[in-house]
């Protein structure tokens, strides 16, 4: 094995020999996108809870509500772990563990991914509620590191992909 081969083996993108087929994804990237599609499933099912009438309105939307949220904020729940859940999908597609949407997994969607937690950190931080600043802001902050990791993992080299 040349050089260029082993280099290019550790990059996340690799070609079968037998098959042809791209492979995208080592090992450590499948282990970050497994890390954050778990985390991102949590916000998931925390919005499922929300939109269903769970008591955790202080956890949520700035914590102004006790108890159960008003409809409105449960629709919005409701549409957030929808995305949520196609979030989780989506780097679990970057990181080639799902192949059946393969352009879900696109490298653009990650770094977006990535601005939309780091977002959520903050405005989790700049909250009044205790467990939006000191519960959701450090575990968006550690998705959105996830979502950096993953985002650097590599382009598709695929036709088509948008380099």
């Amino acid at each position: 094995m040349t050089s260029t081969q082993k280099s290019t083996s550790s990059v996340a993108t690799r070609r079968s020999a037998t098959t042809g087929r791209t492979s995208r994804g080592s090992r450590s990237t499948r282990r970050v996108a497994a890390v954050a599609a778990a985390g991102i499933l949590v916000v998931a099912s925390f919005q499922v809870a929300l939109a269903f009438g769970a008591p955790f309105g202080r956890a949520a939307f700035g914590g102004a509500n006790a108890g159960t949220l008003p409809l409105e904020f449960r629709l919005v729940s409701a549409f957030a772990a929808g995305f949520w859940t196609l979030a989780a999908l989506h780097v679990l597609a970057r990181s080639g563990m799902i192949r059946r949407f393969p352009r879900l997994g696109h490298w653009r969607a990650t770094w977006v991914l990535a601005g939309l937690t780091a977002v959520g950190c903050l405005v989790n931080a700049a909250s009044s509620s205790p467990w939006e600043r000191f519960g959701w802001a450090p575990f968006t902050l550690g998705l959105s590191i996830l979502c950096v990791l993953l985002a650097r993992s590599g382009r598709d080299d695929r036709p088509g992909w948008g380099r």
